[in-house]
């Protein structure tokens, strides 16, 4: 089995706490988040949450989430700008059109999102599975993803509410079964405290 490789889009953090929301988004995987204008023509400066800018060139569109409402953003054109992907959507002509977006996060749906090869897996369905180690003991919850640039790594919230890192190698990811939630894990020596 190989290594287990995470594939941004990135995390769905519905802060809002409203369960219809939550329901809503779960079949949205986030690909980033606008954070500035760029020029006078309604260009959007773009904060990539994917682990591959370039996806946006593939793109015909985006949902963006307002806040209160989600609209569908036709990509018009796309270019790039050091870490930012600067993006032209269809229908937005001037700066004062895209201010009022600044800080709104873009999604695409589950089906328009980038195809994953084996064993790899978007990070927002690995959040909140269980992780029991090799030998049947239940460690915790997976709470985090830290990507380090080597491997990522998953953070374990225990029981006791202190955190556990995994380095996400095949040598301690051992399955990873989406449909049953879980995801099971060898400890490498020194990685537990006891």
């Amino acid at each position: 089995m190989g290594v287990p490789i995470l594939i941004l889009p990135h995390r769905i953090r519905v802060s809002k706490g409203r369960t219809e929301m939550r329901r809503s988004m779960e079949e949205k995987l986030r690909v980033g988040v606008i954070s500035s204008t760029h020029g006078i023509r309604g260009e959007a400066k773009v904060f990539p949450t994917t682990d591959n800018p370039g996806r946006f060139k593939k793109m015909k569109e985006v949902i963006l989430d307002t806040g209160k409402e989600e609209e569908v953003l036709e990509i018009e054109g796309v270019k790039f700008f050091k870490n930012m992907v600067i993006v032209k959507f269809k229908g937005i002509d001037d700066i004062n059109d895209m201010e009022k977006y600044k800080g709104k996060e873009l999604y695409v749906t589950r089906e328009n999102a980038q195809r994953l090869g084996k064993d790899e897996y978007f990070i927002a369905d690995l959040l909140g599975m269980d992780v029991v180690e090799d030998t049947g003991r239940k460690l915790g919850k997976i709470k985090d993803i830290i990507e380090t640039g080597a491997n990522d790594v998953y953070v374990v919230e225990m029981e006791n509410k202190k955190e556990l890192l995994i380095p996400a190698i095949k040598q301690c990811i051992l399955k990873v079964d989406l449909a049953a939630g879980l995801i099971e894990v060898h400890l490498l020596e020194g990685l537990l405290e006891e």
